[in-house]
């Protein structure tokens, strides 16, 4: 990468399952953008803390309430308790009641401590972060509620799950029968548009090659497109991988116990695999996996790849 990140933008990135952590300091405060997965709140606290250097966290933000985005949130809040937090408005009621399946993580089999919120990332508004002024813009296709933040005079993006170096996220929505490629389409539009001179992704390095990362997300949204089943079998592979990076090591019983009580792999299995049972359909997947190296069995046991 040939592109310079701004005085005061830090990029801690992150391995799976958290998403990357955004940093932004200067004349108008302190704020992160995500905050990761719930079982590295201990690791995200020592990174930030690192990088404030005993400044206050003034301001945290979240791209998606998806649990690898915001996991972090109640940890950070905990830390820091006068941080304001600002959170996409499609799903601030369910925040406030802590609706779990509304926010996606009973469904997904995931977890998120219940955190608060200060207030709302209106789309095609702008918010003084660090030492500019950023345009906040809905981003729908991987999570209905989306939202990515652009510096103009940088042109520097945090894109979250919206774009990355070699595609973007799944898009949840399909899993479900929800028409969502059009969407994600929409998005990769409107990046273009921008025109960015760099991409701070939700996961994986930023990047200054855009029309590059356009390209290849505009290919594999089209290989999506064509083949809808592709696009789920993926899907649930990831939930798989993700579980399994979690568990780290999970006895079949559990597996199968795991997989049966997980929403969405039940709604896709219906759509896309109507005629097996779910623990059929993911034992299938499950090999898939193993024979990428993605994951492992061993005896009664399913592991994540070493």
């Amino acid at each position: 990468m040939t592109f310079e990140l701004p005085p005061g933008v830090c990029l801690l990135e992150r391995g799976w399952l958290s998403s990357n952590n955004v940093l932004l300091m200067g004349r108008h405060g302190t704020a992160l953008v995500d905050s990761g997965y719930t079982s590295h709140s201990e690791q995200t606290l020592g990174l930030v803390d690192l990088a404030l250097s005993g400044q206050p966290l003034d301001l945290l933000l979240n791209t998606h309430l998806h649990s690898d985005h915001c996991g972090g949130n109640a940890a950070l809040q905990a830390r820091y308790p006068e941080v304001k937090t600002l959170i996409p408005p499609g799903e601030s009621d369910a925040v406030r009641q802590w609706d779990e399946a509304k926010l996606s993580y009973l469904a997904t089999g995931q977890a998120c401590p219940r955190f608060a919120f200060d207030d709302l990332l209106q789309p095609d508004t702008w918010l003084e972060m660090g030492d500019a002024a950023w345009q906040i813009h809905a981003a729908p296709g991987h999570d209905p509620h989306a939202i990515i933040l652009f510096e103009p005079i940088s042109r520097l993006l945090i894109s979250g799950d919206a774009l990355w170096q070699r595609g973007f996220g799944v898009v949840f929505p399909e899993m479900w029968g929800e028409p969502s490629f059009d969407q994600v389409g929409a998005t990769l539009d409107l990046i273009e548009s921008l025109r960015p001179a760099c991409v701070i992704p939700g996961h994986g390095t930023a990047f200054d090659e855009v029309d590059t990362a356009l390209s290849t997300a505009r290919e594999r949204l089209n290989a999506f497109i064509q083949s809808p089943e592709k696009h789920a079998r993926h899907a649930v592979k990831v939930l798989i991988k993700f579980k399994l990076l979690d568990a780290r090591c999970l006895s079949r019983v559990d597996f199968d116990r795991w997989i049966a009580n997980v929403t969405y792999l039940e709604q896709v299995r219906r759509r896309f695999a109507p005629d097996v049972s779910i623990e059929t359909w993911g034992a299938e997947l499950l090999k898939e996996l193993v024979k990428t190296g993605a994951a492992r069995e061993q005896g009664d046991l399913v592991l994540d790849s070493l």
